[in-house]
């Protein structure tokens, strides 16, 4: 790992807003934004020759694996995937062996994270013990702990059981922490393993309707109602989900979610080949759903992107499409998926991108030191873009333990080229500093 140091990123475009800038970062902060700055003896100069500045990306849902399943991936592993993708914040899910349902398995994953240095592993608790959705975790402990947790989620398990449910929000407005809920009616779901529609239907596939999601968002946003809390909604997929989440803040509610980047690039129409790496939970859905997803997150009622970054083993992975573990790779190709999906046909713009990357996922978990405006006295949590890198994904080149890319193959027009966590470098021309 580079030491802290002074840093000036030479001639970059703060938001690929106007002319290039240069920016100086002394002790970990922003210090002065400008062209031929007054610089420290020793710095350590960045050339960005145009590239896009913005700030360090914030990914509210990843699965780093640990402690449990080191043969897929570890907070190091996944660290360095994140900050490869611009990343200098992560929530790592709860649903690890044992389970990060009490403060000794989220004060592990935090320390772990900070000995790491690459990003700020933030752990996620259960909301119930063991993701079983029968007896609630011990949140306050947890949320008081060195990890100091501020997300709660059954992810990969939908907390189903809606006395439960509302007690975790009840309690939540109490502590000040947000659950973030898997939205999955488990009774519509048994044995499904794709989108319900004709792709499912004509390659014998058991399908998964879209009410199973939609019906447990619009439980939840009433039960938050009641409760005068807040919900997040993880990975929505379908076009119904955002009418309903759009219906509940117009209700008031106090409601937000997030889109991983394969919803809005892929479809079920990957199902063809039958290969395991296509399946996720929830499903890809229809082209209707993708273009509903897209504007979606364009127009503000979807919040952020998300990467749902879910490694898996070859085995678990290289088999039948029905036994195949649900979940895919996602933080080293997250920007290059926004940028081709919602910056190139001209749905968001570089500020829009900072907005769904950084500071609206910042803003929903309460990270102060995170999401922060590009200015001087801010610190210097930042990611360089080259906006014009053509690059094709290799899923055994990713930092990742595991290959379980859907992308692979896949050449897209931009890429991280520089990470700043706090003015440390931890990615400089694509590559992890050590």
């Amino acid at each position: 790992m580079s030491q802290d140091n002074n840093v000036l990123i030479l001639g970059a475009r703060l938001y690929g807003e106007g002319q290039p800038q240069d920016v100086l970062v002394v002790g970990g902060e922003i210090t002065a934004i400008g062209t031929n700055l007054d610089l420290p003896e020793d710095v350590d100069v960045i050339e960005a020759d145009g590239q896009v500045l913005l700030p360090g990306f914030v990914d509210l849902h990843t699965h780093l694996r640990e402690p449990g399943r080191e043969d897929t991936e570890t907070i190091e592993s996944g660290s360095a995937a994140a900050a490869l993708g611009g990343y200098t914040a992560v929530f790592a899910m709860a649903n690890t062996s044992p389970v990060a349902d009490s403060v000794v398995i989220t004060d592990h994953v935090w320390r772990r994270g900070q000995e790491v240095g690459l990003v700020d592993v933030h752990p996620v608790g259960a909301v119930t013990v063991g993701l079983a959705g029968k007896q609630l975790a011990e949140m306050a402990t947890m949320a008081a702990g060195v990890g100091a947790v501020k997300m709660f989620s059954d992810d990969g398990h939908c907390v189903a059981d809606p006395l439960i449910m509302r007690r975790a929000l009840e309690y939540s407005s109490s502590l000040g922490v947000l659950i973030a809920q898997h939205a999955e009616e488990p009774r519509l779901t048994v044995g499904a393993v794709a989108h319900e529609g004709p792709t499912a239907a004509r390659l014998g596939l058991a399908g998964w309707p879209r009410a199973a999601e939609e019906s447990i968002v619009a439980r939840d946003a009433l039960l938050a109602r009641d409760a005068g809390a807040r919900v997040h909604i993880c990975h929505a997929s379908t076009a119904g989900t955002v009418e309903l989440v759009k219906w509940a803040r117009g209700q008031g509610i106090a409601i937000t979610a997030e889109v991983t980047p394969h919803h809005l690039l892929l479809d079920d129409s990957r199902l063809e080949t039958y290969d395991g790496v296509n399946r996720v939970n929830p499903p890809l859905r229809e082209a209707s759903d993708v273009a509903a997803l897209r504007k979606g997150l364009a127009e503000g009622i979807l919040d952020c992107v998300a990467t749902d970054h879910a490694p898996h083993a070859e085995q678990d992975k290289c088999c039948e499409f029905s036994a195949a573990r649900p979940g895919m790779l996602g933080l080293e190709t997250a920007l290059a998926i926004v940028v081709q999906t919602m910056v190139t046909p001209g749905l968001l713009d570089w500020r829009g991108v900072a907005r769904v990357m950084s500071e609206r996922p910042a803003e929903i978990v309460g990270l102060t030191d995170q999401g922060r405006p590009i200015a001087v006295g801010e610190p210097a949590n930042l990611t360089l873009v080259d906006p014009d890198h053509e690059w094709t994904v290799r899923a055994p080149e990713l930092a990742s333990l595991s290959h379980n890319s859907p992308f692979d193959a896949m050449t897209f027009g931009a890429k991280v080229t520089a990470t700043l966590l706090r003015g440390r470098v931890t990615v400089r021309g694509g590559k992890v500093q050590s």
